[in-house]
């Protein structure tokens, strides 16, 4: 399998990004990003994020894999209120790599001609023992220019929130 890289920002109509170092081992990072069901508890943008089968139905297990069909909320401007309309989506895990800490998917509710999407997160262990979380996600298509004039600043403080959401429950858990 050849590697894979994130997509490059450079070309898309709306790239977005956002990172945090964080004090704790890139493992601890990890299984904070990839549980799913804790979302509700600590990340203001991604509110719920499930694995359905075809159906949209849950799995009992809420592990993940290349393949998997995720349906996830958002709260645009980030929230942890309860709101009555979050925006949802469908998408398909295309990376799942637990040595090199990636995971990417892209989108699956519109047709891609009219609307793609392609988000990628990652962690990188940096020199002082801290572990980077990284994410971009970019959109192309033609909505993807509504996306960018009306909800881009969303967007951005969504990204954002997930990435300080992500470093303050990883580094609530991690003993100092």
């Amino acid at each position: 399998m050849p590697d894979k890289l994130p997509p490059r920002a450079e070309g898309s109509v709306l790239a977005v990004t956002a990172s945090s170092d964080i004090n704790a081992p890139p493992d601890k990072v990890w299984e904070v990003l990839l549980d799913f069901p804790s979302y509700p508890e600590w990340n203001a943008f991604v509110r719920t994020q499930t694995v359905v089968d075809k159906s949209g139905h849950p799995h009992a297990s809420q592990l993940i894999s290349e393949g998997s069909l995720l349906h996830l909320t958002v709260h645009l401007p980030p929230t942890m209120e309860h709101k009555e309309r979050p925006s949802s989506t469908s998408l398909l895990v295309t990376l799942l790599d637990h040595s090199t800490h990636r995971v990417a998917w892209e989108s699956q509710t519109l047709p891609a001609w009219l609307l793609r999407t392609e988000r990628w997160q990652w962690l990188t262990v940096l020199d002082s023992g801290k572990t980077r979380y990284e994410t971009i996600e970019v959109f192309n298509g033609p909505l993807a220019w509504i996306i960018k004039w009306f909800v881009s600043a969303n967007l951005r403080l969504g990204f954002q929130a997930m990435a300080d959401g992500v470093k303050e429950r990883t580094e609530g858990i991690v003993p100092s």
